[in-house]
């Protein structure tokens, strides 16, 4: 039987959302009543690492939720951007300070979950899916080379959502330093 826990949140830059982030927002719906998903990196944009703003991304989220998930499901959502500070010591007690109160997170980065396991909340490894291929850097390694096995990544309808933010072009201009 799944533990059920009243708010979890899923940190992520989403830099873009891909299947392996619904898979992962959907498997931590079903453990949660509420669930907190963390835009971090919220400071930066138009870099190859973080080519998307805080708000495209949550643009995107609400439109990529709305869609697999529905209204219901996303009345238990909360999006929210965190800019980074680089002390992963205090990490968590910052997200303490800047969220509602949460019970824990579903992570895939194992430094994320051990800073929760430290402060003594709950920790959940999430399942991984196609990581060797739908992560956020290959994604963006793959459009850069014009490699288009990053599809595979992402449905259908979220490439047209991706390119009303120009979102590979973008990227292929700040890879060649324009």
């Amino acid at each position: 039987m799944q533990e059920n826990y009243n708010r979890l949140i899923f940190p992520g830059r989403f830099q873009p959302l891909h299947i392996g982030h619904i898979k992962a927002i959907e498997y931590a719906l079903n453990l949660s009543k509420e669930l907190i998903i963390v835009v971090g990196s919220a400071q930066e944009s138009y870099t190859i690492k973080n080519p998307l703003t805080a708000g495209e991304r949550i643009e995107i989220i609400k439109s990529v939720l709305a869609r697999e998930f529905g209204y219901d499901y996303c009345q238990r959502i909360y999006i929210v951007p965190i800019m980074d500070i680089e002390m992963n010591k205090v990490w968590v007690q910052y997200l303490k300070m800047l969220l509602p109160e949460f019970d824990g997170v579903v992570s895939g980065n194992s430094l994320v979950l051990n800073l929760f396991k430290d402060m003594g909340l709950k920790a959940i490894m999430q399942p991984m899916f196609n990581r060797n291929l739908c992560s956020g850097t290959n994604i963006r390694n793959s459009i850069i080379e014009g490699n288009d096995d990053w599809r595979k990544c992402i449905p259908d309808y979220l490439y047209e959502i991706l390119e009303k933010y120009n979102f590979i072009e973008r990227l292929k201009s700040l890879s060649r330093g324009d």
